[in-house]
Parts: structure tokens; C-alpha cells; sequence
């Protein structure tokens, strides 16, 4: 008899919200488990493997690289918050060193910007030569 529990890689794929490559390169990384199969039968996954995928993904949009996410994953037992909270702390010191770096980009931007705006009539553009002098 025929086993069709579970779903399809393309029915976990649908129910994560990603494609049928990214759940393999995920198993590729060590991410996602692959279910073993009987001869002649059809990969099933089940619950565990959408919340998995979702996991991974949710990991990777607060920024987290797949090495950041395999080692939350292997903290994943319920007995290791104090390790995740300093990976988390790691990464939003992370994130606030980008948005500095990003508001003095904005304000170097926005200044160019209004030089260019403010110099009509010169030959030379004060963007470009700016960014030819740096």
C-alpha cells in the first residue's frame, strides 16, 4: 500500500510561501530537513517542515545570514534563550551600525542633491565632482 501522507515538496513550498528551489537549496544548507522515501515513493513533508521553512525565512528578513539561521536553529530546544539573545543582540548592534551609516549617506546625499539644484549655470556639476574628489 501506497503512502500519501504528508504533502509534495511543491505542497510545502506553496505552504511556505517560497519555491521548490529554495526548499532544496535549504536542505543543501542543512536548513530543512530531507524526508526519506521507500523505493518508487515521492518525498512527503509534513507541519514541521512549513513551520521550519517560515522559521528560516523569518530569520533571514530580520536580517540573520543562513549560518546566523543554522545556529538558531540548533538552539531551537527550548534551554538556550540566553545564547539566542546575545545572537540577537549581535545583530540589532548590527542593524543600528547600518542605520548610522545609511543617515550619513542620506545627509551627504540630500547635500549634493541641493548643490545640484542650487548651481544652474555652472559647466561643472557639483555631484560628479564631488564624487570625483573623494
Amino acid at each position: 500500500m501506497r503512502d500519501t501522507s504528508g504533502s509534495t515538496i511543491g505542497d510545502l513550498a506553496a505552504a511556505a510561501n517560497v519555491s521548490v528551489e529554495t526548499i532544496r537549496f535549504y536542505q543543501r544548507k542543512g536548513l530543512v530537513p530531507e524526508p526519506t522515501r521507500a523505493y518508487g515513493q515521492i518525498r512527503r513533508y509534513g507541519a514541521s517542515d512549513v513551520a521550519r521553512v517560515k522559521f528560516v525565512k523569518s530569520a533571514q528578513r530580520l536580517g540573520f545570514s543562513l549560518e546566523e539561521v543554522a545556529a538558531l536553529l540548533r538552539l531551537d530546544d527550548g534551554t538556550h534563550c540566553d545564547e539566542a539573545r546575545v545572537m540577537a543582540e549581535q545583530k540589532l548592534a548590527d542593524v543600528r551600525s547600518k542605520l548610522r551609516d545609511l543617515r550619513r549617506i542620506e545627509s551627504v546625499l540630500k547635500t549634493l542633491v541641493a548643490d545640484c539644484c542650487s548651481s544652474r549655470g555652472t559647466v561643472t556639476c557639483p555631484l560628479i565632482s564631488a564624487l570625483h574628489s573623494q
